[in-house]
């Protein structure tokens, strides 16, 4: 059988994955809530300037449910989420410009509920007996710095907002009862994540709707606690990592019970609010999203039995699941899939896309399948990856040659590669002939606690260590070039790979993406929710201070010998420019090779269509010109300066 494709080098493949097609082609997809049989959700559109719309759907027509230029989006802990909620056709939101919260009736304008100023609310619970609303708040107007509470705000009127729960330095997942008489809530202080320790507190609601007699029913220092819910008989659910991997549990009859106990995740980190892995289809039935080694599937739990039975879908990442009269909605993708909104019939196993991210559908023949590894790394350890082979329908290499390697260094740290569809970091890259290694380094989520737990104190070693080791895993099967290895991260993922570059003498070149090069400007500087973050990872701040700095590339720039290309949005305030900036002045005047592309504008990731299109191709004309080989796409040059041949 003859063999239709042309023959070109890795890298210079012609790819109908391009920058302009991801950017202006593709919206994100959030929040899911319903109200009664109405699903509503979140989409972020880059086309918008990244503005987030609020979508309705009903009756399988879907609408716009809020008006530009509002935008649900809520900056609590930086990172917000959980920015609106809908009662009785009332949607309640977060608009982003302003961070007041607004309602809008159907048929009226939206209308602003609280004043301006300085706060900033996340995580709402309509109260419909007392008309009001519970929610987190967050006080950027407070003296000492932000302070964290959770409020009820009046919805009958005066809007007037009142203190429920204080006193320690987070609060989230604010859930009333069924009944509206007790109130469960999730609290935990500095200098624990809510990944290490949280605990979920239950109160009565007295007559004048305060919470009395709290106590606490779960979690600690060394327990992190994900998403209480309260069934429809008033029993309370959670999640809970206290056997090592986060299991959903209930207070039964003042007794905390296992609900089928297993090697998997039904939790994650807990970066922003709103976030959901179960939901409540009857009182005895629930229906969750169980994580084990990286992929999600979708189970049915008899809540009495405790049986537990997996669902049978083409999806391998679900999130966001709630329940809406007998069905699932979810956000679900695959490998092959876009992300969508999916409505699952629990009686017909069937599911209808209700969304896509993307109604660009791409041939199966410009798509990379990941293949799962797990791989020996230092200390006796195992890491685990996603590998994508080059793929491309219409192209193959020379047989003598071998693809360059793309690791890649996911944020957080505590946080994982995902095995989802994704064109911009996956597919863009492998379409073109790159082969790309997603790696969930040690400290990522998915494998338990004691797999996240072994990032503590060693950040910027561990994760490296495995990026390294992954790399060179590859290479000794035979299946990249080992004279053409790259790494990229944004955010932690960002100090991952500038880690990798400063410290070893392995990768050739690398992409920082708004990436942290110093980890004293890093814990005197950023904001409330990361501030003690690195007291684990790496060590009590300023006690630590000898090893801040050793573990810090900035003052390690002497090490570093190969190309490097950074972005940075100038409005971000998790990793602000001068972190970038130092670097690239350093390495200037060392007279590496380096290129910075700025975005103003943009904050800790990039919203916008035309700044998404242009870091994909400034990223691809970079590695064209530091690997050697003539991109198939006409790309703007970008500035290198220090580049030589043979860099």
């Amino acid at each position: 059988m003859n063999d239709a494709r042309k023959t070109a080098a890795y890298g210079s493949w012609a790819s109908p994955i391009t920058a302009q097609r991801i950017a202006r082609g593709s919206i994100g997809l959030g929040q899911i809530v319903h109200d009664d049989r109405d699903v509503y959700w979140t989409e972020t559109r880059p086309a918008e300037d990244g503005r987030n719309a609020i979508v309705r759907w009903r009756d399988g027509v879907t609408q716009e449910a809020l008006p530009a230029p509002y935008s649900a989006r809520s900056r609590a802990h930086e990172y917000g989420g959980g920015a609106f909620t809908v009662a009785k056709g009332v949607i309640y939101f977060s608009n982003d410009s302003d961070q007041r919260l607004y309602r809008i009736a159907p048929g009226e304008a939206p209308r602003a509920l609280t004043p301006e100023a300085g706060r900033r609310y996340a995580d709402a619970v309509i109260d419909r007996r007392r008309r009001r609303m519970l929610c987190v708040c967050e006080d950027h107007d407070a003296s000492g710095g932000p302070q964290n509470s959770i409020v009820s705000i009046d919805l009958g009127g005066t809007a007037d907002s009142r203190t429920l729960i204080s006193g320690n330095d987070f609060y989230a997942s604010p859930r009333l009862s069924p009944d509206g008489r007790r109130l469960a809530w999730l609290t935990w202080n500095h200098p624990d994540m809510p990944w290490d320790g949280t605990e979920l507190w239950l109160a009565d609601v007295a007559p004048d709707g305060s919470p009395a007699s709290p106590r606490r029913v779960a979690g600690g220092r060394d327990e992190s606690v994900f998403q209480p819910e309260f069934s429809p008989d008033g029993t309370l659910y959670f999640v809970s990592d206290r056997s090592n991997w986060w299991n959903l549990y209930c207070l039964r009859h003042g007794r905390i019970e296992a609900l089928a106990p297993m090697e998997a995740e039904f939790g994650l980190p807990q970066w922003v609010f709103g976030q959901s892995t179960y939901a409540f289809v009857s009182a005895r039935r629930l229906v969750c999203a169980v994580n084990r080694a990286g992929t999600w599937r979708l189970a049915a739990l008899d809540t009495d039995t405790h049986r537990i039975d997996f669902i049978e879908t083409p999806f391998t990442h679900i999130g966001g699941v709630i329940a809406v009269h007998g069905e699932v909605v979810c956000v679900a993708a695959s490998s092959t899939l876009s992300a969508a909104v999916v409505r699952f019939d629990l009686a017909t196993a069937r599911h209808e896309i209700l969304r896509s991210s993307s109604e660009d559908v791409i041939e199966a023949a410009y798509l990379s399948v990941p293949q799962t590894l797990s791989y020996p790394t230092t200390d006796g350890g195992t890491a685990h990856a996603f590998y994508y082979p080059p793929t491309n329908g219409d192209f193959r290499a020379p047989g003598d040659e071998l693809p360059p390697l793309l690791v890649l260094s996911h944020g957080g740290p505590t946080s994982a590669a995902s095995n989802a569809l994704s064109l911009i970091k996956i597919q863009f890259w492998t379409s073109r002939g790159f082969a790309v290694l997603d790696v969930n380094y040690r400290g990522s989520t998915g494998y338990g606690r004691d797999y996240r737990r072994q990032l503590d104190g060693r950040w910027g070693a561990a994760d490296v260590e495995d990026c390294i080791a992954g790399a060179r895993h590859l290479v000794e099967r035979g299946l990249v070039d080992e004279k053409r290895l790259a790494i990229h991260g944004g955010s932690a993922g960002g100090y991952t790979t500038l880690c990798a570059l400063t410290f070893h003498d392995f990768f050739h070149a690398g992409a920082a993406y708004y990436g942290v090069s110093d980890l004293e400007t890093l814990a005197r500087d950023t904001h409330k929710f990361e501030a003690r973050y690195l007291d684990r990872l790496i060590g009590p701040w300023p006690a630590s201070g000898d090893l801040y700095r050793a573990r810090s590339p900035i003052h390690h720039v002497e090490r570093l010998s190969c190309p490097v290309i950074f972005f940075q949005g100038l409005e971000d305030k998790v990793v602000p420019p001068d972190q970038t900036e130092k670097m690239v002045h350093a390495l200037r005047a060392k007279g590496i090779a380096v290129a910075y592309v700025p975005f103003a504008g943009e904050a800790h990731g990039f919203r916008r269509a035309e700044n998404i299109r242009c870091a994909l191709e400034a990223e691809l004309y970079f590695y064209s010109r530091v690997f050697g080989f003539d991109p198939a796409d006409t790309l703007a040059p970008v500035a290198i300066d220090n580049l030589r041949d043979g860099d």
